[in-house]
């Protein structure tokens, strides 16, 4: 009779005490060479570059049908990040590729830039014939892009999707640690030989890639309201979050903002100017000449706030949590109160509309 493993969420903090899983039958149906846990950006392109290699990849996610779900503004690239885009589609990756068959408006950004600005893009598109892509920026039809990632994923070799919500890590000790002077394990942290799912289930691999994003741990904060959560509507990952503060690794929380959705039937657009995509479309994949919807983009608008917004914003920042937690708001994907206190001397801030799909009434709210 096989021993019980021992998994973190059961063991004392600082005696970790794991026993080794090298005992178990290589064919084990539950065994695999990768698992990556969370079917987001990260755990999308991560289970599908485990298994080109070869390697038998196990993806385990809550929801199989919100693998590839954008969770906040669905548009891809701009300044900066349009090189991060183009490096991944250069690595074979998919988020290029997939944003080019659901991108609904293409623009390049700073194209009246001087060459300074651009250079970074210079040297990484040297070989192409496409020397414009100094900014490349997409917005995406967000249930497109989820269809178009779940095929790709789904017509992986070598790669299998699951819903399943992990609970504990499978971890094996490291000869030679040494007891700390108060009891606890020091030393070398251990390896990784699998996880345990909710069900009690064991899955084993000796590689586990965590990309669970806001969902390790989640929280939403929304006015004076906080409360555990990955994404809105949906429940965190906590055990997960305990396995890992338990095998010695320090935990720190980020922040950042998810604009607010509008009803794009109730905006007046009278007066707003109109922002168009660049006609010929420039796609992110070096794979892709043109893009599916290049003569039928939507169009964006643009306007600015004035002294009256401005007013309403700051005689209600008391209901903002994260100004009165942290003063400044978070770092990324700043708010429009928080722009409004670092940058007091603006008489105005850009806003942009942005529709979220082509048949789709929802329109985002960005302040850049």
């Amino acid at each position: 009779m096989r021993p019980r493993l021992p998994f973190l969420s059961s063991l004392y903090p600082f005696a970790r005490r794991f026993s080794t899983v090298a005992n178990l039958p290589p064919s084990s149906v539950n065994q695999y060479d990768v698992i990556v846990i969370g079917g987001g950006h990260a755990g999308s392109e991560a289970c599908a570059a485990a298994a080109r290699t070869g390697a038998r990849t196990l993806l385990l996610t809550q929801n199989l049908e919100t693998i590839g779900e954008l969770s906040c503004n669905p548009s891809f690239g701009g300044v900066g990040k349009g090189v991060l885009v183009k490096e991944v589609d250069a690595l074979d990756g998919l988020c290029g590729r997939v944003s080019d068959l659901s991108g609904i408006q293409f623009k390049v950004l700073n194209r009246s830039r001087g060459p300074a600005v651009h250079f970074i893009f210079f040297l990484l598109l040297l070989l192409s014939t496409h020397l414009h892509y100094q900014g490349p920026r997409a917005q995406i039809d967000r249930k497109l892009y989820k269809r178009h990632m779940q095929d790709a994923l789904y017509s992986q070799p070598n790669l299998t999707l699951r819903g399943a919500n992990v609970a504990d890590l499978v971890i094996t000790p490291e000869d030679g640690t040494d007891i700390g002077a108060e009891g606890g394990r020091v030393g070398t942290y251990g390896r990784v030989r699998g996880v345990k799912l909710e069900s009690g289930e064991i899955v084993i691999a000796p590689n586990v890639v965590i990309t669970t994003g806001t969902f390790l741990q989640g929280e939403i904060h929304i006015g004076l309201k906080s409360y555990p959560a990955g994404r809105m509507g949906e429940s965190p990952c906590v055990g997960l979050s305990k396995s890992l503060q338990m095998a010695g690794f320090r935990l720190a929380r980020l922040k950042t903002g998810t604009p607010a959705r509008l009803d794009g039937r109730t905006i007046n657009y009278v007066g707003l100017a109109q922002q168009h995509g660049d006609v010929p479309a420039s796609p992110f994949s070096f794979l892709h000449d043109s893009v599916p919807f290049e003569f039928q983009q939507v169009v964006c608008h643009m306007t600015r706030t004035n002294s009256e917004t401005h007013k309403i914003v700051m005689d209600n920042l008391h209901q903002s949590i994260h100004i009165r937690e942290t003063v400044k708001g978070p770092r990324y994907c700043p708010s429009l109160e928080s722009k409004l206190m670092r940058f007091k001397e603006k008489q105005g801030h850009t806003i942009w509309l942005e529709p979220e799909g082509r048949y789709y009434f929802l329109v985002g709210e960005e302040c850049r």
